[in-house]
């Protein structure tokens, strides 16, 4: 058997949907180990779901098999894929959502796989997570090959992330995700920074670059390194989403 199974969705914990895909995977595979990475996904925010995977995925072990089901597009024509990159298995939809676990692995083996041959009996055309994902989970953990899944494909879904704009001395930075605390996490990393002196300025208000959020007053803004390594703008005890707004003029500006 290989790793632990790791669901990434945005079906929340509300419905059963979350509880039926381990069902279908501990009744195939009764040892295997569940992880709930995130269920609090946006709905049907497919980048949002690949930037939670690329941050993600290097804590778990070489071997650990990702099911991620962000899926506006289930019941149509978009393929379904078994992927093997970075040590590890991806199973889910084609639509961008593995962007950047294939972008870390150039020689990662993608598979489109033949549906009908995994799927539950009676189907339906609204819940792969239980009636394909889940599935092929357990065909993985049951030690089933890639190449039985279906053919081998150089065309996956890449989505495009928003980058850093050059402006007249500095940088315009743009927001990737606003997490639950209303922290903006922005589409700028720390080895990315420019070099020297440098000032961050939102929405025409300077803010300070700090390392915890308790060094500046409650109720104030600023700017650090956040846990994954982006320049995160926060508020001290507060929501930057709320001060800010969700996507505001960020710059990074050369001193």
């Amino acid at each position: 058997m290989k790793g632990p199974v790791v669901l990434l969705t945005d079906f929340g914990l509300r419905d059963h949907y979350v509880g039926v895909m381990k069902g279908v995977i501990f009744s195939r595979v009764p040892e295997a180990v569940c992880v709930d990475l995130t269920h609090e996904i946006p709905p049907q925010d497919v980048r949002a779901a690949a930037l939670t995977l690329r941050v993600s995925y290097p804590y778990f072990p070489e071997g650990s098999v990702f099911v991620c089901v962000v899926d506006p597009g289930v019941g149509t024509e978009r393929r379904a894929l078994v992927i093997r990159a970075v040590g590890r298995f991806f199973v889910g939809p084609d639509n961008g959502l593995f962007t950047p676990v294939l972008s870390a692995d150039p020689g990662a083996e993608i598979r489109a796989v033949e549906a009908e041959r995994f799927m539950l009996p009676r189907a339906s055309t609204t819940f792969h997570g239980r009636d394909l994902f889940a599935p092929l989970a357990a065909e993985i953990l049951c030690g089933r090959p890639l190449s039985e899944f279906g053919p081998r494909i150089t065309d996956p879904v890449r989505l495009e992330f928003p980058t850093p704009e050059p402006i007249p001395g500095g940088l315009r930075v743009p927001v990737l995700y606003v997490d639950r605390f209303g922290n903006l996490i922005c589409a700028l990393r720390r080895e990315e920074a420019p070099e020297g002196a440098f000032r961050i300025v939102v929405e025409g208000e300077r803010v300070p670059l700090v390392s915890t959020y308790a060094e500046v007053p409650p109720g104030t803004p600023l700017a650090l390194w956040g846990s994954d390594g982006f320049l995160e703008i926060a508020v001290n005890r507060g929501s930057a989403a709320e001060l800010f707004g969700k996507d505001p003029e960020i710059l990074v500006l050369f001193s």
